[in-house]
């Protein structure tokens, strides 16, 4: 494998410690991690170079919540609400996965981000129903090349069983630390399965040394406060979580949120769509609280980051009396990337193009007509790009997508195994 890559003569947007164009330059990655970035880069000896001309190169998004095997029952519950896909999606459809069906649709999830410019996901993965299952989705996630964190959700009611079979999948398939996919704990309770559970979910997580990621603060504003008020009791606040669809707290809670050192991942278009509750972009991201982009579902919203930010962008700045108005493109971009590695704990690792991280890249073409003539390059990545633009991407300097086709994946062979996997799921 080719470990020296040189991206010239693109036009370079960084995205810390804010969104700025770079100007035209080079991206230098040897041995998967951008060695250098500037104009004029000089090739090493052996080194493969990408043209880069028109083309924009940037960080990959990050995704922080989304369902990710839920890629087989793609828009199966449209202009519903959250009750009508509770029922629908975990009530009827789950419970019929089998762990191929798992497999499927996490390998053709996780592809669908890695085509869009997406490189790195936080997989919040309820499908648990048994072993085979998290064996199928870990497999699925590695095998597709992307940057992943695996959000483990016990699937069964035993509390001892919980932290005995969490403690094993953490044993079996991440007890060597580095890997290009890790695992979080993504926690039921304490609003959606109640105290005793979410006392079981920290303290293992807690035990080991995994971040929680929790729907917490989208069940109304008495759950919201009360959910966050056991934790503070229990002394659970001070560890690494994300707060998923933080909706209805208050921004004195956002600030408590903010002083414990948590993050908050917004799914703008599902939240919107299965009326949770008006997106906290401005009010989490105002209170000092790191904000990420969540796809969070295919059966009720686009699964792309070009969609996600725009529905983030467009709430935003919509919201009454012009509260949201403050809201840029560049603040959008910069969730979609760093501030998202950020809330997915990997901001050391990816998100921007500091030297030293992950050569996780995205070439997008700007000789289009939607793109093309763009003033402001910022934003036109987050108003006028699509998935059609996305030329190239990288992931720890691999290329996985070049001339706007993914490599290394037999996609027509996984494209029948989702639709027979579809059939069944929801017959």
């Amino acid at each position: 494998m080719t470990t020296t890559l040189l991206l010239t003569n693109g036009l370079v947007i960084d995205t810390a410690p804010e969104p700025a164009v770079l100007g035209t330059a080079d991206v230098l990655v040897e041995d998967g991690r951008i060695a250098a970035v500037g104009p004029g880069l000089a090739a090493p000896e052996g080194a493969e170079t990408i043209d880069a001309t028109d083309r924009i190169v940037m960080p990959g998004f990050v995704d922080t919540h989304r369902h990710t095997w839920q890629t087989g029952i793609r828009a199966s519950v449209c202009d519903g609400t959250l009750p009508a896909y509770l029922r629908r999606v975990l009530g009827e459809m789950a419970p019929r996965y089998r762990p191929e069906d798992v497999y499927a649709g996490t390998l053709a999830g996780a592809l669908e981000c890695l085509d869009s410019g997406i490189t790195t996901l936080v997989d919040w993965s309820h499908i648990q129903l048994g072993p085979g299952h998290t064996e199928a989705n870990v497999a699925a996630l590695r095998a597709s090349g992307i940057r992943a964190v695996f959000g483990y959700c016990y699937g069964g009611g035993d509390l001892d069983a919980l932290a005995a079979e969490t403690g094993r999948v953490h044993r079996e398939y991440f007890a060597t630390p580095g890997g290009a996919v890790t695992m979080a704990l993504a926690a039921l309770g304490p609003e959606i399965a109640g105290d005793e559970r979410a006392l079981a979910e920290w303290r293992t997580a807690r035990d080991l040394g995994l971040p929680v990621t929790a729907h917490m603060g989208g069940h109304g504003a008495p759950s919201a406060a009360r959910g966050l008020a056991f934790l503070e009791t229990h002394g659970l606040m001070d560890h690494p979580a994300t707060y998923v669809h933080a909706n209805f707290y208050t921004d004195d809670e956002l600030k408590r949120i903010a002083g414990s050192g948590g993050t908050v991942s917004v799914a703008p278009g599902i939240e919107a769509a299965l009326d949770i509750g008006a997106p906290p972009t401005g009010r989490a991201r105002g209170a000092g609280v790191p904000t990420g982009l969540g796809a969070d579902t295919v059966a009720s919203g686009p699964g792309d980051m070009f969609s996600v930010m725009r529905a983030a962008y467009v709430l935003e700045r919509g919201r009454a009396g012009g509260a949201g108005l403050g809201f840029t493109t560049a603040d959008a971009l910069r969730m979609a990337t760093i501030e998202g590695a950020e809330v997915a704990g990997l901001a050391g690792v990816t998100g921007s193009l500091a030297p030293g991280k992950q050569a996780d890249l995205l070439v997008l073409r700007t000789d289009t007509l939607g793109v093309a003539a763009a003033h402001d390059p910022v934003a036109a990545v987050v108003l006028a790009a699509d998935t059609r633009n996305v030329d190239a991407v990288l992931v720890g300097g691999r290329v996985v997508k070049r001339g706007g086709a993914l490599r290394g994946h037999d996609v027509p062979g996984l494209l029948a195994s989702l639709k027979e996997s579809a059939a069944h799921v929801a017959a």
